[in-house]
């Protein structure tokens, strides 16, 4: 069955983003890993290639991911008909805040009620209850926004409180999809670095659709 990252993984001194890490075994080195900073975000237009490969693989079993990298595209829509853009991607660092609250807090930390806010999120997994919480609140309280939010990966989808947010977030207003293979497509296209004067085409992993189907199987379970 489907699991994000099991507690035991999130304590092991294990690269978060594929890369990999040497020297293990120096008291040093662990302590430089385990003693990290208890929180940080990471902002910019584009990820590094690597960190995607790794982090938005749908996959199954998600040991050894414990960030959550949040890629957005908000749309402001003025009276008139004017549309201002603007994109780029948040990483949260450690565990002691999340990369769906750091949105509201530093992208979008104010809404303007002359404009109306269509926002679309792709993320590495779907959001935790504490974080389910702060979109339906914000929603709740913001009639000019919309949000949509594909996902990787159902985060801890078995437990009954995740679910009990989920089917929250979408009564609140939130549409919450499961990412298809062109959608990856997508993230790859816009907000992952490519090599200077040149564009390299996405590369589906083998079980893509495998995994599409099955959280997209799981998702209409529980929104039911």
């Amino acid at each position: 069955m489907a699991q994000k990252e099991e507690a035991a993984a999130a304590a092991e001194p294990a690269s978060q983003n594929g890369e990999d890490l040497e020297n293990l075994e120096d008291p040093e080195k662990l302590k430089e890993l385990i003693e990290l900073p208890p929180f940080e975000i990471v902002t910019g237009e584009r990820l590094p290639a690597n960190f995607f490969k790794f982090q938005f693989r749908n996959v199954e079993y998600s040991s050894g991911r414990n960030k959550t990298f949040l890629c957005y595209v908000v749309e402001a829509q003025a009276k008139g008909g004017q549309v201002q853009a603007t994109r780029g991607y948040l990483e949260d660092e450690h565990a002691a805040a999340h990369a769906e609250e750091a949105f509201f807090n530093t992208i979008l930390p104010a809404f303007d009620p002359a404009l109306r806010y269509n926002v679309t999120w792709y993320v590495s997994s779907s959001p935790c209850a504490a974080c389910a919480d702060r979109i339906i609140k914000t929603l709740s309280k913001t009639k000019n926004l919309r949000l949509l939010i594909l996902v990787g990966r159902l985060f801890m989808w078995e437990e009954p409180e995740i679910q009990a947010a989920l089917r929250k977030m979408r009564e609140a207003g939130c549409k919450l999809r499961i990412m298809k293979p062109q959608d990856f497509e997508y993230i790859w296209q816009n907000f992952v670095e490519q090599e200077e004067g040149e564009s390299k085409a996405f590369e589906p992993w083998e079980d893509i659709q495998e995994n599409f189907l099955y959280y997209e199987e799981k998702l209409a379970d529980i929104l039911k």
